[in-house]
């Protein structure tokens, strides 16, 4: 059933010089779409008046913002006049207090401001399969947010799917056993393969990296050459702690070895035991997850991916359990930058 047209927010600009007896201090200030018919996400959230400060109007509303997030997984900011990331920064600290810090990484990134990053640096040519941020993991962003600083000449969009629909779509069968089991990562730093685990943990004191495998719950092995090898069992489902819908929360499809390129892939197998390999996944009690059954998951984000073309100045706010993202290919200058926030842990739900 598709959600029913926002209500739009009650909400007064500023006081007007009068114009054919209208009082512009009556009239809203901001207006509520569709960005596309028929799809619901994002909410589109536009200035009705020229001058509308959305940082000013979202510390106004935060329990609206909230409450838009949670019906539909994702809000679309577009004509805020938003130039600077330090701005987006601000809109995003209102929008969610703290924003996180990037750790336990899974992918390159840049710190370029405060806790705002930039998206994943990956090359260009290729695309990011759908993920929620940090499903890999036990704990996660609530929150996340996306600034279109510079907008690329072809593509480069961040799709979209809705974690509701993607967990609806799946076999019953899959979805139960997924969730009995969890999603076991297994993942292999050194060698000059992906990441380093001096970037993944973000420190180069083994200590410290053993203090954090233990309160995460993730077992270590030290290797020879300075290499470490990890696995954890995550979650595979969830249910929204404030919604309790059911959502696909894991990154079985994206970590493992069958979503790298052909080349690569085979690559990587002709000189590596799988064991070694620097990531994959399997289910939780560690038997090979079926290549039908990563299909299937990858044709249930596939069948309700929304992609829509950025412009500069736009910001992105997502639900992070409820929304999943990804990125396109994209051919001249783009940038991106993200903020994380909301912490919460899987023995929290």
């Amino acid at each position: 059933m598709q959600p029913q047209e926002p209500k739009k927010p009650s909400i007064k600009g500023p006081g007007s010089p009068r114009r054919q007896a209208v009082n512009i201090a009556q009239q809203e200030v901001v207006k509520l779409s569709q960005l596309q018919p028929d799809q619901p996400l994002p909410l589109l959230i536009q200035p009705a008046i020229d001058g509308v400060d959305l940082l000013s109007w979202a510390g106004q509303h935060r329990e609206q913002i909230e409450g838009y997030l949670l019906e539909y997984g994702g809000i679309l900011f577009r004509g805020f006049n938003i130039k600077a990331i330090e701005a987006f920064e601000q809109v995003l600290v209102t929008i969610s207090n703290e924003l996180l810090e990037y750790s336990y990484r899974s992918t390159p990134r840049t710190q370029v401001s405060g806790r705002i990053y930039t998206s994943t640096e990956y090359p260009a040519d290729q695309s990011i399969p759908m993920h929620n941020e940090m499903a890999y993991t036990t704990s996660w962003p609530m929150k996340i947010g996306f600034f279109a600083v510079t907008v690329a000449e072809q593509g480069g969009e961040t799709p979209i799917a809705d974690s509701r629909k993607v967990f609806a779509e799946i076999d019953p069968l899959i979805r139960e056993r997924f969730a009995r089991t969890g999603v076991m990562y297994v993942r292999n730093y050194g060698g000059g393969i992906d990441l380093p685990w001096q970037e993944v943990f973000q420190t180069s004191d083994k200590a410290e990296v053993e203090d954090y495998c233990r309160s995460a719950g993730i077992r270590f092995e030290w290797k020879d050459g300075d290499r470490l090898r990890t696995s954890q069992v995550c979650q595979a489902v969830a249910k929204h702690p404030k919604t309790g819908a059911s959502v696909w929360f894991n990154q079985a499809h994206l970590f493992h070895v069958s979503a790298l390129l052909p080349e690569v892939r085979d690559t990587l197998l002709a000189n590596f035991k799988e064991e070694d390999l620097p990531r994959n996944t399997y289910y939780g009690d560690g038997s090979p997850i079926e290549a039908e059954v990563l299909d299937e998951i990858r044709r249930a984000f596939d069948r309700h991916t929304v992609v829509f073309p950025w412009q500069e100045g736009d910001i992105m706010i997502l639900d992070n359990m409820l929304t999943a993202h990804g990125r396109m290919p994209f051919v001249g200058a783009r940038k991106t930058v993200v903020g994380m926030a909301e912490l919460i842990r899987q023995d929290g739900l």
